[in-house]
């Protein structure tokens, strides 16, 4: 489906024209000769149009495909693809980013078109008959997605306008300008709260995979942390924690095999599944080197989201994530040994090219107990206390000795190991642009590097919020301001 620049006021139109394929709520297809009109009528109508806002995520502008480009090339993790559309995405890792990249354009629009998947759910839902329980966990699992969509425009674009209704006459739109952060935050937090209520401690069977409680309640936990509310965000995360519901994979590197989707560390992926049915992930042959043929994996490798020599030194000697995570070299079909650096963490077999069964993590229980052991530091900081605890969890299960108060002193030397550790234990997930932003080590961090990663401009505080498209302002200019400092 294509999205033009009127998307936010065609949100109406653009939602919901899907249908599941009876193998799982992941199993999507158009269905050509549905409207509004004539759907939304059954409780059957409404598992399709959950299926369909789930199906959103794998959008290039939301939680999918082109997701690595706002999270880690924008960050000093990666680089962008050596050849081709190569100036769309050297935008991101220089910070030169035109109003009118298509990638910022995609993450607006897709972002909208999911948003109004979860508004239709939510609005039409009401009258029809069916199981109260299963209505109201419809709406729970839209207003979790909604809250995520959102999440991903306010931490890319800042202030932006809030939806929250089904509109059907575009005209409409044109009413909606942008809203503060802080409203749109409280709205993510509330539609996150009541998605804690409505929402199941987990689903068997073809669910696998859908939005649980604890999904909600650490995706909050996130949303609160971004904000540096830390006592409430604690609050969320140990909650989670205490569900007994999740645990670290024992081998890091499990984590992330196609035969091991949807395990016990896994709170909440974007799912994908292989077999030619349309529903694969394209992220391993996206990543694999440029002109490696069948050497790295079948069908080729777009050389995407190389990983910078940086990140490659920053592991620890011993530390079994960096092998699990990256590769520096490849053998060719003539047996030469070719050295680069690539993406290995989401390798598979697949059986055409971009059809991979990998799932794309959003959010998994490492990540709930390091930003437990982050709100404790913040909380104030004890040697050898709860937050040494958690921290050493992920550290030990990566092959690591435990840091001690000797090795990290003060909080301030606790946040730096905190983010030292997050980079390596979740590079290639798409946290690390984004850990660097709310820790408000963006700017220092990266203006330390311009060397190594070639900057055009210094990074400045206006770097930490995305151009809006030029397309929005074009269509709405006395709603839809750019923000300052865009070019």
């Amino acid at each position: 489906m294509r999205f033009n620049h009127r998307t936010i006021y065609k949100t109406a139109l653009l939602a919901l024209m899907l249908s599941s394929c009876g193998k799982g709520f992941i199993d999507l297809k158009p269905v050509s000769a549905v409207t509004t009109d004539n759907f939304y009528k059954t409780a059957e109508d409404f598992k399709n149009a959950v299926s369909g806002a789930y199906n959103a995520l794998r959008t290039g502008g939301t939680y999918g495909v082109d997701s690595y480009i706002f999270g880690e090339i924008r960050s000093d993790n990666s680089l962008p693809v050596a050849s081709g559309s190569v100036t769309d995405q050297d935008e991101f890792d220089r910070f030169y980013i035109r109003t009118t990249n298509p990638y910022i354009n995609n993450r607006w629009s897709n972002s909208y078109t999911s948003i109004a998947r979860c508004n239709a759910i939510i609005g039409r839902i009401d009258p029809i008959a069916m199981d109260n329980t299963l209505k109201a966990r419809y709406v729970g699992e839209a207003k979790f997605l909604r809250a995520l969509f959102y999440f991903n425009l306010v931490r890319t674009f800042g202030d932006v306008p809030l939806v929250l209704k089904e509109i059907t006459n575009p005209d409409e739109g044109y009413q909606y300008g942008r809203n503060p952060k802080a409203e749109v935050y409280t709205q993510i937090e509330k539609d996150l709260t009541d998605a804690i209520a409505a929402l199941p401690v987990s689903y068997t069977g073809a669910d696998a995979g859908r939005a649980t409680q604890g999904a909600a309640r650490a995706i909050l936990g996130r949303v609160l942390l971004t904000q540096k509310k830390y006592a409430p965000a604690a609050e969320q995360l140990k909650a989670v924690i205490g569900q007994g519901q999740y645990a670290l994979v024992p081998v890091y590197a499990d984590f992330f095999k196609v035969s091991n989707k949807n395990n016990k560390e896994a709170i909440f992926d974007v799912q994908y599944r292989s077999g030619g049915v349309g529903q694969g992930n394209p992220w391993p042959n996206s990543f694999a080197p440029q002109n490696s043929g069948n050497a790295v994996i079948m069908f080729g490798g777009g050389g995407n989201n190389t990983p910078t020599d940086d990140l490659v030194n920053d592991y620890e000697a011993g530390d079994q994530r960096k092998a699990a995570t990256i590769a520096t070299s490849y053998v060719n079909a003539s047996g030469a040994a070719i050295p680069g650096n690539f993406v290995k963490k989401y390798f598979d077999v697949p059986a055409m090219a971009n059809d991979n069964g990998n799932n794309i993590p959003v959010i998994r229980y490492a990540d709930v107990i390091l930003m437990y052991a982050e709100c404790l530091n913040e909380a104030g900081y004890v040697a050898g206390g709860d937050a040494f605890t958690y921290l050493n969890n992920v550290r030990n299960r990566a092959g690591l000795v435990s840091l001690t108060a000797t090795d990290v002193p003060t909080q301030a030397a606790f946040r730096l190991a905190m983010e030292h550790e997050r980079r390596v234990e979740f590079a290639f997930e798409n946290l690390r642009w984004y850990d660097l932003v709310r820790t408000d080590r963006a700017i220092t961090v990266l203006n330390g590097k311009s060397a190594q990663i070639n900057l055009v401009n210094p990074v400045t505080q206006q770097n930490l919020v995305f151009p809006i498209p030029q397309s929005q302002i074009d269509i709405n200019k006395t709603k839809i301001t750019q923000n300052e400092g865009s070019n």
